[in-house]
């Protein structure tokens, strides 16, 4: 329990004198320099990038399914537009015969 103790002790005591170091500070401030690099280059973070990639796959998704719709109802309006062209046609023969007769 002491030798617990004391390894916890030591890590506490090299972590706070890491966080007070000048290389800690150092890294804080290569970690800014390179972060305002990379907005001035407007790259994008990773999270943004999925959030992106999930907005995308959805509106892939959508679009497929608007697109099935859409050819469903392009051959429903095809096959009235062919039921209607025969009726008329009937209805021409039909009008013809009675204007013979």
């Amino acid at each position: 329990m002491i030798v617990k103790q004391f390894f916890e002790d030591a890590a506490a005591k090299i972590s706070e004198t890491i966080a007070n170091s000048p290389a800690k500070d150092l890294e804080k401030n290569a970690k800014a320099m390179l972060s305002g690099a990379l907005n001035k280059m407007d790259v994008v973070t990773r999270e943004e990038f999925d959030i992106q990639q999930q907005i995308l796959i959805k509106t892939r998704s959508k679009l497929s399914e608007v697109e099935a719709r859409l050819a469903a109802l392009e051959a429903l309006l095809n096959q009235n537009a062919v039921s209607n062209a025969q009726i008329d046609t009937t209805e021409n023969v039909e009008h013809t015969q009675k204007i013979a007769e």
